[in-house]
């Protein structure tokens, strides 16, 4: 693959359009479809889980978060948190429970944050919204027994971005012992270029600024201790292969617990879909990382 400065606009924007690539259906279809999935997904969780919906961590309208509990709720269990993905502009915690079923069947509680989507949320404001949900939950549940956080895509984003987090300014020490960054984009100026960045109106400052690439050294000094698993879909665009290979190979450059999980006959959408599935392979990477904290 090219380097994507080299690329013309319209290669570069195909790189970047993640339903051009699934071998499953056509573009509009694999969306359809996801978000479907996800959307009936979330319903049974919540048919399933003890829920406390639309908990507000902050005072804007999308600063809010549901939390799917186990059966046996007490104060003191592992926290999943999951960060929705939609080229933060689509999406929402209402799509976003549908991988509690497995995990609550294992005493893991799950909870899925909202933020201010663009073009009314711009990128310095959605990274402060959900290092805030962090701030928040880690206030509310003092003695759980660990944060885990995943992310998908645009979500996976925003979860490194809460690994290189400066947490004293924010009053608080999160324990997070392990990080699913799923088919995720750490080098943001590549979309400044293309239709992605249209609502969120990234100048070239703001996506240096919030790029995980630009922050790994911040990522070794608050997270020593962090089990970081790296995943990107068989079946993801080059680009996006890249840029999850590059990411994980400056974490390991800096000697961090990071490991590299290509997942086999997936897509960008089926990747993070299949969560819901108790066998499905990387469900059963989440569960052994927890599990065995």
């Amino acid at each position: 693959m090219a380097n994507w400065r080299d690329m013309e606009t319209r290669v570069l924007e195909e790189q970047y359009s993640p339903s051009c690539w699934s071998l499953r259906m056509d573009k509009d279809a694999v969306i359809e479809s996801h978000v479907r999935e996800m959307t009936e997904g979330t319903q049974r969780s919540r048919g399933i889980a003890h829920t406390l919906l639309n908990i507000p961590y902050g005072s804007e309208d999308g600063e809010k978060l549901d939390i799917y509990l186990p059966s046996k709720s007490i104060d003191a269990f592992p926290l999943l948190v999951y960060i929705h993905g939609g080229y933060w502009q689509e999406l929402s915690k209402e799509e976003s429970g549908f991988l509690a079923a497995p995990m609550v069947a294992k005493g893991i509680a799950v909870v899925a944050v909202d933020y201010d989507i663009a073009p009314k949320g711009h990128m310095d404001l959605i990274v402060s919204q959900v290092r805030r949900s962090i701030a928040f939950i880690t206030q509310q549940y003092p003695l759980n027994k660990g944060l885990y956080l995943c992310g998908h895509s645009a979500g996976a984003h925003l979860a490194a971005m809460v690994l290189s987090t400066a947490w004293s300014e924010y009053g608080v020490r999160p324990d997070i012992k392990g990080a699913f960054l799923v088919s995720g984009v750490y080098d943001l100026l590549p979309i400044t270029c293309t239709y992605v960045n249209l609502p969120l109106q990234m100048t070239e400052e703001v996506a240096l600024r919030n790029s995980p690439m630009q922050h790994v050294q911040d990522v070794k000094s608050s997270n020593k201790n962090c089990r970081i698993v790296v995943a990107v879909a068989e079946n993801d665009s080059p680009e996006f292969q890249r840029q999850s290979r590059e990411y994980f190979q400056s974490l390991q450059e800096l000697g961090l617990n990071v490991s590299f999980n290509e997942v086999a006959n997936t897509d960008h959408f089926d990747v993070i879909e299949r969560l819901c599935e108790e066998e499905y392979v990387f469900t059963q990477v989440i569960l052994g990382v927890i599990m065995a904290a």
